[in-house]
């Protein structure tokens, strides 16, 4: 028998420990074509936030009483596949389980000698592919060029930042806590950096920070944030929008500034993206010249507590839990 952690209930409003339940299960013997899989280490992104609930998005939501599910790199334990060794690594999308029997195809196997296997689920992986596509195909940058970043201390917006300061942009973080702040700017060379919660007046912040307006938003939080950032930007400026992790928890749909006028005004673009549409494309390289950390959390059953401290703000980087 294993456990795996199931979805008890649809969350209203922030997800608690009440919307999950361990459970344990028995592990089916492997057929031809199947791998035997301990995880290693789990991703835990906003997006599971989201197919939390019951209602149509761009990828179907989990079922109450099945498993939650998400981007995992595993251990073969015992296989049945062809070019699937045992003892090697494999990532895919995978059941919070502690162990599972799973068709083989699909299954992507990792060289953990180019860099830490949790790499592949952060800068290697999903958020590295959201921040590279996002500022290639909507972005458009140029040399000179400010950017802000939203949510710049977290998976993407750490990337985002260090491949545009390679591209010779301004850039300007806003993050949760002072602790961010300096990361941003110490490790990661930000330009500058705002702690929207203890700056008196943001639009002021985001303003002294962005000498000469916005050119490209690269927006992950949505909200009170993007509105001000918004109101300030340059005439052709380009907003990609990657997510809105600040409205996910929300039980009714906020109203805020319209932007169309603004958009309008500054033949601005703005664009919403899910890193799939560019699947056929994912490179998986590693430069060496992109920083990159972790907040992890350690042991299966902290699954539930990592992801509501994902919206909680507690994470720097990429959020994982290892096994």
């Amino acid at each position: 028998m294993v456990k795996q952690i199931i979805l008890k209930s649809r969350p209203v409003g922030f997800p608690t420990a009440g919307n999950f339940e361990i459970r344990e299960i028995e592990i089916p013997e492997l057929t031809t074509g199947q791998v035997r899989l301990i995880p290693h280490t789990i991703s835990v992104d906003p997006y599971l936030r989201g197919r939390m609930n019951d209602g149509p998005s761009y990828v179907a939501p989990f079922q109450v009483g099945e498993p939650m599910a998400g981007g995992a790199i595993a251990m073969i334990k015992e296989s049945r596949a062809e070019g699937y060794e045992t003892g090697r690594y494999v990532m895919g999308f995978l059941p919070w389980q502690e162990e599972i029997v799973i068709e083989a195809k699909g299954l992507n196997v990792l060289d953990d000698s180019i860099a830490p296997l949790s790499f592949y689920l952060g800068v290697l992986g999903m958020p590295g592919l959201t921040a590279w596509f996002g500022l290639e195909e909507i972005g458009n940058l140029k040399n000179g060029e400010t950017i802000v970043i939203s949510g710049a201390a977290g998976a993407v917006g750490i990337v985002a930042g260090q491949l545009a300061k390679l591209r010779g942009c301004r850039v300007v973080g806003i993050a949760g806590d002072d602790a961010k702040v300096k990361y941003l700017l110490d490790e990661l060379n930000f330009d500058a950096a705002i702690n929207y919660k203890t700056s008196p007046d943001l639009y002021k912040a985001i303003s002294e920070a962005c000498h000469n307006g916005v050119d490209v938003y690269f927006d992950n939080v949505g909200g009170e944030i993007s509105d001000t950032v918004i109101s300030q930007i340059n005439k052709f400026a380009r907003i990609i929008i990657c997510g809105q992790i600040s409205l996910y928890n929300l039980t009714s749909i906020p109203v805020g500034p319209r932007v169309q006028g603004t958009l309008l005004k500054k033949s601005a673009l703005m664009q919403g993206f899910i890193v799939s549409n560019y699947a056929e494309r994912f490179p998986l390289v590693g430069s060496g010249k992109l920083k990159y950390t972790n907040t992890t959390y350690h042991g299966f059953e902290k699954l539930p507590e990592a992801l509501m401290a994902l919206f909680e703000g507690k994470n720097l980087g990429k959020l994982i839990v290892e096994l």
